[in-house]
């Protein structure tokens, strides 16, 4: 029990899931994309489609059955293309 009158809870420090990142090679808007997540520093994993064909039927679902790059998945919702994109 504490012996103040302030009761303290604390909640577990839990890691941020990393910032999926669907790119392919020589994607100006995947760079810039890349760049920024890069400048506020979150820690992505990013997935090359040209490199992963296997991804693309999920990539498709994520795109609602479009083929552009950059996609962003993260913790606040699914962004697509948001500056402009490539398509592969």
């Amino acid at each position: 029990m504490p012996t103040s009158s302030h009761l303290y809870i604390t909640r577990p420090i839990v890691a941020a899931a990393p910032v999926l990142l669907y790119v392919v090679p020589d994607c100006p808007h995947c760079a810039r994309e890349r760049a920024a997540l890069a400048a506020r520093g979150a820690e992505v994993r990013e997935i090359d489609v040209r490199a992963r064909p296997e991804v693309i039927p999920e990539l498709m679902k994520l795109t609602g059955g479009r083929r552009i790059v950059p996609v962003i998945v993260d913790g606040a919702g699914i962004h697509v293309a948001p500056a402009g994109g490539s398509a592969f």
